[in-house]
């Protein structure tokens, strides 16, 4: 009699992991809002959001990003949950610029290679990914950098920003939008703050536009935005994101 039961048992278990399968495929399917050009990449942009907004508590702001046309991203960088927040925040794609050693890690650089990310090697031709950013800010795209280079959390101390936002803005004139990035369990870890469930805070600073301003003049109020310890948000959108 027992063992009659397993092959139905099983067939059970099989039927509820399709139904299961199927409606997070359906809210996953709801809840994006960027076309990345590829069914399986819209999916898995809607279960980020879904991830962000309901795991992490992201509070429900749009970014203010242009609907067309360049930008430059910048944010503080506190742990390996923030390229996701930024992603979940956004209704464009963004061309992440990110270390050579972590462009390659085992496991995911098929991802990163499907979202577009901009390798660079820090250690020899960094002026290369330089460039491969200026020509996706020419062709109209979004650039997101996390200035500091690193995990960088405030109990570290002060540590200048690296000028490459910086510099891409005065090449080619796109506006810098500065974030930044709070409430996250996780602070200084990459893999504790995917897991551990925070509260995360994303605050739209004041644009900057490069124009002829001089780079030390530029570094110094990007670094002091991103910098700041305890203000509330400022230009902040809170037109919640449907997820």
């Amino acid at each position: 009699m027992a063992d009659n039961l397993i092959p139905v048992l099983a067939l059970i278990l099989a039927l509820l992991l399709l139904w299961q399968t199927g409606r997070l495929i359906h809210v996953c399917r709801r809840a994006n809002r960027t076309d990345w050009g590829r069914d399986w990449m819209n999916l898995l942009d809607g279960l980020n959001r879904l991830f962000c907004y309901r795991y992490h508590r992201l509070n429900l702001v749009r970014l203010r990003i242009p609907a067309t046309g360049p930008a430059i991203i910048v944010s503080n960088h506190v742990s390996g949950l923030d390229p996701f927040l930024l992603l979940a925040s956004s209704r464009r794609q963004m061309h992440f610029l990110i270390a050579r050693e972590e462009y390659e890690r085992f496991g995911l650089n098929w991802l990163f290679r499907a979202i577009k990310c901009i390798p660079v090697d820090r250690e020899t031709r960094p002026e290369l990914a330089l460039r491969a950013a200026m020509r996706c800010l020419q062709e109209g795209h979004v650039v997101a950098i996390f200035p500091h280079g690193k995990i960088h959390t405030d109990a570290d101390g002060p540590s200048q920003i690296k000028p490459g936002a910086l510099r891409l803005a005065q090449l080619t004139g796109a506006d810098i939008l500065p974030l930044r990035i709070s409430g996250i369990r996780g602070t200084g870890h990459v893999v504790r703050g995917v897991l551990l469930r925070s509260r995360a805070q994303l605050e739209a600073l004041p644009r900057i536009s490069a124009g002829e301003r001089e780079l030390d003049d530029l570094r110094n109020e990007l670094q002091h935005m991103l910098d700041r310890q305890g203000d509330p948000g400022i230009d902040t959108d809170t037109e919640a994101e449907a997820t």
